[in-house]
């Protein structure tokens, strides 16, 4: 089972670090992708990695302001998140996709596992 941890509340222009870990399975050969709701709104893909290279993507809304990365030593993917605004808050979610080892995907429906989602607030 997946697990994201590292939300909390944080005030306009801070910094939040996400991390996505698995208890029972290597992230190694997933690819893994962060997603987020905000309330009212639907599920919104964040940005993905792939197992291999790794190439990653971003959604142009946090594009320069945050950055994802995997350490397979530590079996995490983590989503560092600068530059925060109020429209980033929302639950952020992780999931993983065995099929991603050259690339990633932007719609939930092409991962299989989903972790319980961390609420970042982002808020003075």
């Amino acid at each position: 089972q997946l697990q994201a941890s590292g939300g909390g509340l944080v005030q306009p222009g801070g910094s939040l670090r996400l991390s996505c870990t698995a208890s029972e399975y290597t992230l190694d050969y997933y690819a893994i992708g962060w997603f987020r709701q905000a309330p009212g709104k639907e599920r919104e893909w964040v940005s993905c990695i792939s197992f291999n290279g790794p190439v990653t993507y971003y959604a142009d809304s946090v594009k320069g302001r945050f950055t994802i990365s995997r350490d397979n030593n530590k079996n995490t993917v983590d989503l560092q998140m600068n530059g925060l605004n109020p429209e980033d808050t929302a639950v952020y979610y992780c999931a993983a996709d065995p099929e991603g080892s050259s690339y990633c995907l932007v719609t939930p429906g092409s991962y299989d596992y989903w972790g319980q989602g961390t609420l970042v607030t982002v808020s003075s």
